[in-house]
Formats: C-alpha cells, sequence, structure tokens
C-alpha cells in the first residue's frame, strides 16, 4: 500500500519504518519542523500538506501530527477520498463535526487515542470489570496517568478514552474531572489525574477502591512501537474493509469498528 504520513516527528518516523517492515511503501512524508520529511509546511497549513499527498500517488494516509494542527489538516484531507487515519489526539470534543464533514464530502476517517492492540485489550478488561463491580457501590473508581515531559496534551487520549468508557458501563459516574480537587469529591464524580515525567512512554490505572480492598488495573507501554506497528495496520485493514463494502466512506470510524 502506498502511504502518506502527514507528521514526521518521533511517531512518524517509526510509522514509517513499520510500513516498510509490513512491505507498504511511504511515498510522501510532511511536517512543519523535520528536516527530513519530503515536504515543508507552514504551522496550520492543511491545505498545502492536503496538495502534497494528492500530487504523492498515496493510497491512504497516516496523520500523527500535533493537537494544535490535527483540525485543520483533518479538513483539508478529508476531502481527498483517501482512508484516513488520525492518531493525533486532543480533538474530542470535535468529533461530531468531523463525522459531519466526513458525511458531506464522501471522505472516511478512522480515530483511536491509542492504536496499541494491548490498550485496546485494555479497554475491554476495564468494561468488564465495572460491569462486574457496579452492584457494589461501595466501590469508587478513579484513572491515572503518566506519560514523558515532551507529551503536548493533558490527560492523554487514552485515559480519557477510558474514562468514557467506564461513564458509559456505570451511569453512576456522570462527571469527569480532570483538575485538582479543591473540595470534597461528589460520588458522581470520576477522577482522572496525570503526571508528566521524564521519558515514561505510557502508563495507565485505573482504580477501583472499597472499604475492604483495591483492585488496580494497569497497562504500561514499553515503547511505542506497537502504537506505529498498529498505526499501520489499521490503515490497511480500513482500506481492505472499504474495498469489500464491510465499512462504508462517509463515516467517522473507531479502531473498535476494525478489530
Amino acid at each position: 500500500m502506498k502511504i502518506a504520513l502527514v507528521g514526521y516527528g518521533k511517531m512518524g518516523h517509526m510509522i514509517k519504518d513499520a510500513a516498510v517492515r509490513c512491505g507498504d511503501e511511504v511515498v510522501i512524508t510532511v511536517d512543519v519542523a523535520a528536516s527530513d520529511a519530503d515536504v515543508r509546511i507552514s504551522a496550520g497549513d492543511g491545505e498545502s500538506a492536503a496538495r502534497a499527498v494528492k500530487s504523492s500517488g498515496a493510497e491512504g494516509i497516516i496523520e500523527f501530527s500535533h493537537p494544535a494542527a490535527v483540525m485543520g489538516n483533518i479538513k483539508a484531507l478529508l476531502p481527498l477520498g483517501l482512508p484516513l487515519v488520525v492518531g493525533t489526539t486532543g480533538w474530542v470534543d470535535c468529533e461530531k463535526e468531523v463525522a459531519d464533514l466526513a458525511a458531506s464530502c464522501g471522505g472516511t476517517i478512522m480515530h483511536s487515542s491509542n492504536f496499541s492492540i494491548g490498550v485496546n485489550v485494555f479497554y475491554k478488561i476495564v468494561e468488564e470489570a465495572v460491569k462486574l463491580l457496579q452492584p457494589y457501590s461501595e466501590y469508587d473508581m478513579a484513572v491515572w496517568e503518566m506519560h514523558h515531559d515532551q507529551k503536548a496534551d493533558s490527560p492523554s487520549g487514552t485515559a480519557l478514552e477510558i474514562a468514557h468508557r467506564i461513564m458509559e458501563s456505570n451511569h453512576s459516574k456522570t462527571e469527569m474531572v480532570t483538575d485538582a480537587f479543591h473540595e470534597k469529591p461528589q460520588t458522581n464524580q470520576l477522577h482522572v489525574s496525570s503526571t508528566r515525567c521524564g521519558s515514561v512512554p505510557g502508563t495507565h490505572t485505573v482504580f477501583f477502591d472499597g472499604p475492604a480492598d483495591t483492585i488496580e488495573l494497569t497497562h504500561r507501554t514499553r515503547n511505542r512501537e506497537g502504537l506505529a506497528l498498529g498505526a499501520v495496520h489499521s490503515l490497511e485493514r480500513l482500506s481492505a474493509a472499504l474495498k469489500t463494502g464491510r465499512l462504508q466512506k462517509g463515516h467517522l470510524y473507531g479502531m473498535e469498528d476494525l478489530f
């Protein structure tokens, strides 16, 4: 498969290596700052990125840029009609806008807060644990995540996804709190806390705490290669699903639609 990479930082380089190992061809790399990118664009110039991708002969796009640039890139890239996989986080509040754009222009986009196969299995484990403990109101819940000190957003997209899944599975939690508490938390509040330190690739823990015991479910990322490989496999599977008709153009999909 011929792939265009929009965003060619550390993650973009890992995605290119993963794509080559999978037998794919990266036909163009686009970035704001990377000196070895095929095309350099100005910050926020999604239209230039789209023109470069269109002229490259790419059959699909992987976007791993920056939260400040992702919406501009999506708006410019979706109308190209190529399957688009977006790994940049920080735009969850705009998902309806993106879904509406996909429907209007016929573009197809797949987004995940985390492409790791292990993380996506972790989501399912957390959902099942929440359901099992739901009848027992004495157990409270919280989410904590830790990442390297270069991560641009907080909380992580993965932590927010975990929190959303907890709230969907246990309706007693109706409010997510990502700031520090300055008063006693309410029982309906789900605390999602973050730490930024050193070079930690990513750790996510869900706590279930009761008067008699505590259950901790933790996923630790050893390195980011799993994210890169997952992004490549997701684009391959999205493209194949569109060709076979299992998925339809004009939609915003999640990783659960592929796996």
